[in-house]
């Protein structure tokens, strides 16, 4: 079963184009420095394009190739550029080719331009698009999806809630296009799928009493469960964690590694039980405390996944807008603890 994104994510709004680079069929460059300013007209997107390419070759012929346009054509298209902006944008021989004063000024423009141009197309494209794009999850999702969403690609949001694994596996075999989970390198590769970091969890010690002083990860223990199906994941990473801090594993088969029931481990133990992800935002018991895990601190990511073929736009085009700004902070402390083989790791 599915459901719409907007009907989903109840919070919803509209919100307009951050900005706009061209309000016609024309674009316009402004060029300047402190003493003259020129406002430039008439360009055509393709003919930056060239230029753009060119200024990255610094070879007709190489730039001409990539463009799979006529070499005589490029060069004129270039000359038509250059007297449209009034200004030489190329030194150039039968040797070498370089930008001049003024190519160097305009290319971050003109680059940005393209870059722009671009991003519009794939929007366009995904917009376009008359089937939404299927998205699976696990539990966590960002608050601001459904306006990343928004302008870019129909989004349906299945409801079918499953473990990382499973939803993974569904991606690699196209029930659906995209899902955030944790995966590990040898998942992506066994099941070709990329990923994309998209946000993170610092996990935290559960105990018993009132003392909430940080607790050293070799000082805790971590619950895995016998039931693979629902928390293969989960297991590894435990085992993991445990393997590499000399922390203490312990193996049940209740179910209990979230939820009451590992609260009423957590009584049990009488000792800091690391918490797993899908119990990160549960109330906390009165008479247990959270405790800050240190030496090191174990954080949990979550990846956007999808297929290495996946050739639809508004897939694409819906990876760039999920992933974009995600916060890497936690990953970039060196006293973070990551499983080996998480493909968000920095070795």
């Amino acid at each position: 079963m599915s459901v719409p994104f907007s009907w989903w994510c109840p919070w919803k709004r509209s919100i307009a184009p951050a900005h706009s680079s061209a309000t016609g069929p024309e674009c316009s460059l402004l060029i300047g420095n402190a003493y003259h300013w020129t406002t430039l007209t008439g360009v055509e997107l393709r003919q930056l394009r060239y230029f753009v390419t060119v200024a990255e070759e610094l070879n007709f012929g190489r730039a001409a190739e990539r463009l799979r346009i006529a070499g005589p054509s490029l060069s004129q298209q270039i000359k038509a550029l250059e007297r449209d902006l009034k200004v030489q944008l190329f030194d150039r021989d039968r040797r070498s080719v370089a930008l001049t004063a003024a190519g160097s000024a305009l290319l971050p423009r003109a680059r940005a331009l393209v870059t722009d141009a671009d991003d519009l197309r794939r929007q366009a494209q995904g917009m376009s698009s008359t089937e939404p794009v299927r998205i699976g999850y696990v539990q966590w999702c960002p608050t601001d999806w459904a306006e990343r969403a928004a302008g870019v690609a129909q989004v349906r949001i299945d409801t079918w809630v499953m473990p990382s694994h499973a939803q993974a596996a569904r991606v690699a075999e196209g029930s659906l296009d995209l899902a955030i989970c944790w995966v590990q390198n040898a998942d992506l590769d066994a099941l070709s799928l990329n990923a994309r970091l998209v946000g993170t969890d610092r996990l935290y010690a559960l105990d018993v009493g009132r003392d909430a002083t940080p607790v050293a990860a070799r000082d805790t223990s971590v619950l895995a469960d016998a039931d693979e199906a629902s928390w293969s994941s989960w297991n590894r990473y435990a085992e993991q964690f445990a393997r590499d801090n000399d922390a203490r594993l312990i193996r049940v088969d209740d179910g209990g590694v979230t939820g009451s029931t590992f609260f009423d481990h957590v009584r049990r133990f009488r000792r800091p039980l690391l918490n797993n992800p899908r119990g990160q935002n549960d109330a906390t018991p009165p008479d247990l405390v959270r405790r800050p895990v240190i030496g090191p601190a174990p954080v949990w990511t979550w990846s956007l996944v999808w297929r290495r073929a996946e050739v639809n736009p508004a897939v694409l085009a819906l990876i760039e807008a999920f992933c974009a700004g995600a916060d890497r902070s936690a990953l970039d402390d060196p006293q973070t603890w990551l499983p080996p083989g998480d493909p968000h790791r920095r070795d």
